[in-house]
């Protein structure tokens, strides 16, 4: 059966699909509570940043192959290139949410243009949607009303700054209730980070390394079913290190173990590890330790 799928690629697109005035051609905050029954089970691919705040029940989302339930209270995320497919039960109409949707070419020499990639959540996959409580969603719906409001406006030359600066704010509070979220699942999160812990080790020690080369964040991300965005946040709060540093640390370690044993060459150690050009082994080891792999093996031995 053939997917429908819905192209959104500027804020008129948009705007048309729902039914409602297009105030401003870059952003619009809107309600969306009427749309076409035919849309349920399409994919929809944005060329837009898009936020949704769910305010019914009854919707599910299904990004790749996995589907997940999006709540009353909850914020999903899309950045431009993103595909979602979204559901809701038959027969009842789509469960209302409030959108804020704007073009990249409204933040283009902005501040929030230069800080854009800050929003690590717009990377997240919809199964690690924000929850928020009644205080933090009247927050987020203020900020809404106040984009809403300045749209309304006739274009000046404030425009722009009063609606980015906005916008930004808006997604500061959205990092800060992200934050809040990974305190609150601290047990959830401590428990992927064991089991990423237990996973480097036996990347090693069952020879993973030699046959796939050196581990990626993306690799344990995958493992644990969440983005890399996501998995990397999570790890970064649990550990105190990004992902990447952790596993950079792990072939270290691994790396000094292997150098005592002495029938080991140096490019022998590097290719166990993954690496595919020991010159690489030797500038990591040396970037973190001080010293290279052979000075390392002099000295100890």
């Amino acid at each position: 059966m053939n997917e429908k799928i819905v192209t959104i690629d500027c804020i008129d697109s948009y705007n048309k699909l729902v039914g409602v005035e297009t105030l401003h051609p870059l952003v619009t905050v809107l309600d969306v509570k009427d749309i076409p029954e035919w849309m349920n089970g399409a994919v929809v691919r944005y060329s837009l940043y898009a936020l949704f705040l769910k305010q019914g029940e009854g919707c599910s989302l299904r990004y790749g192959r996995e589907k997940y339930d999006y709540q009353a209270g909850s914020i999903v995320t899309f950045a431009p290139g993103q595909s979602v497919n979204v559901e809701w039960r038959e027969g009842l109409p789509m469960p209302p949410s409030r959108a804020l949707l704007f073009h990249p070419d409204l933040i283009y020499g902005t501040p929030l243009g230069k800080k854009i990639q800050e929003y690590a959540f717009f990377d997240y996959s919809q199964r690690e949607a924000l929850h928020v409580s009644d205080r933090e969603r009247a927050i987020i719906m203020g900020l809404l009303d106040q984009i809403a409001s300045e749209m309304e406006h006739p274009v000046d030359h404030h425009s722009q700054t009063l609606i980015t600066d906005a916008i930004s704010l808006l997604l500061d509070y959205c990092m800060r209730y992200y934050d809040r979220q990974f305190i609150t699942r601290h047990k959830v999160c401590s428990d992927i980070f064991s089991a990423f812990e237990q996973q480097v080790k036996e990347y090693f020690k069952d020879g993973h390394a030699e046959r796939a080369g050196i581990p990626t964040v993306a690799y344990f991300a995958d493992r644990a079913n969440l983005s890399t965005s996501y998995f990397g946040d999570l790890i970064k709060k649990e550990a105190g290190m990004t992902a990447q540093s952790y596993i950079q640390d792990a072939v270290i370690s691994q790396s000094k173990q292997l150098l005592m044993e002495q029938r080991l060459t140096i490019n022998e150690i590097a290719y166990r590890l993954g690496f595919q050009y020991p010159q690489h082994f030797t500038r990591l080891f040396k970037n973190k330790v001080g010293m290279t792999p052979n000075q390392y093996r002099r000295q100890a031995v």
